[in-house]
């Protein structure tokens, strides 16, 4: 086994075979300093029909995401202009991997990233010091030890700003100027101080709604942006897939010899979808958790499952444990949530389990575990 196979590869790394292939059969009109064109980076992202030939080779251009397709090309476009981009919507609905396919795309390159927190510094966007050479050389370039947003506007890529409104606001603000003249000053240079961006750069960043208030974007900053929201799953046959599909990724990531079982998977989309509406397939009204019922957190409860199978089990999936984690995610936000969940247990997977037997009543029996 090679023991120095990443965790998580960057994208331009895991669909590096794909990209190049579609670059190499990209004929379409480019804006400057792209690696592809629009049409291109549409592709790449949603996929395409028709496999793409080349060095003898076939590639099928999968769909990566399994979202609004308009979306996704209302995004390519803002980026293609002077405005940056910014995606809002609940936690777990695949901003980020959005962000990431957009920037592999457009840029060639998905890590130029400031992730936001508490802690974050102006520095850690901008840039900072080699305190050992400016204390050696004096204020000079080479002495400048560049942060995200001086790399994007140095080689004219795209920079992601990761939960932006986790930063205090008068971090965030200091990419006004930028988006603005595209242009940042620094000082200590004199007359070398000025960086102008280059063609290609753009900034795309990411908030959580749930996150709306905790350091609310300033007027000024929200004008430099073209704001897009990411909503939830709407159709649990969609969500069912996505489960699959990044469950199954998942384990081929960690070696693991399984697949996503299609009856499980329907099941706990089901559950997330229901949950998250408020109501169910078969009429009943529903009280929703306040805990973040996303797609993301049913792929992780589900992949827990599979891991506590495979480690410490025959292998299957057991619904008691899937029940369990599907509990620990649940109950993360309120002890009140808990009984939400007993409540929709006793309701509407009784009836289901009543109705369809299997797997449902075998889920429905596993409602013991929550306590």
């Amino acid at each position: 086994m090679d023991t120095n196979v990443q965790i998580k590869p960057p994208v331009e790394v895991e669909y590096e075979g794909e990209l190049r292939a579609i670059r190499a059969n990209d004929k379409a009109k480019k804006p400057l300093n792209w690696q592809m064109s629009p049409q291109a980076v549409k592709t790449f992202i949603l996929g395409s029909k028709n496999p793409i030939v080349f060095e003898g080779k076939e590639y099928h251009i999968q769909k990566k995401y399994l979202g609004n397709d308009a979306l996704v090309e209302r995004c390519i476009v803002t980026l293609a202009g002077n405005r940056g981009l910014m995606l809002v919507g609940e936690p777990g609905t695949a901003k980020t991997m959005l962000s990431e396919l957009l920037s592999a795309g457009i840029s060639g390159v998905s890590t130029n990233t400031i992730q936001g927190t508490a802690g974050t510094t102006e520095d850690m966007i901008k840039y900072s010091w080699n305190y050992a050479l400016l204390l050696a050389k004096g204020p000079a370039r080479e002495a400048l030890v560049p942060s995200p947003l001086y790399i994007g506007m140095e080689k004219g890529i795209i920079t992601r700003f990761e939960e932006i409104t986790r930063t205090p606001a008068e971090i965030q603000d200091s990419l006004i100027s930028v988006l603005s003249d595209k242009v940042l000053n620094v000082p200590e240079l004199r007359e070398e101080g000025f960086l102008f961006a280059r063609q290609g750069f753009n900034v795309i960043g990411t908030a959580n709604t749930r996150d709306k208030g905790v350091n609310e974007m300033s007027s000024a900053l929200k004008r430099r942006f073209n704001f897009e929201t990411v909503f939830p799953i709407r159709e649990a046959a969609l969500e069912k897939q996505i489960i699959i599909n990044e469950v199954n990724k998942l384990a081929k990531e960690s070696s693991i010899e399984k697949t996503a079982d299609e009856d499980i998977a329907e099941l706990l989309a089901s559950t997330y979808h229901e949950l998250r509406e408020g109501i169910s397939s078969m009429g009943h009204q529903i009280d929703r958790p306040s805990a973040v019922m996303s797609t993301a957190e049913a792929v992780s409860v589900y992949y827990q499952t599979m891991l506590t199978g495979y480690y410490y089990g025959d292998g299957t999936l057991s619904t008691d444990c899937l029940v369990q984690n599907l509990l620990g995610a649940v109950a993360k936000e309120s002890r009140e949530d808990i009984e939400k969940i007993k409540g929709y247990f006793n309701t509407v997977i009784r009836d289901k389990g009543n109705k369809e037997g299997g797997i449902w009543m075998k889920y429905y029996e596993a409602r013991k575990w929550i306590k």
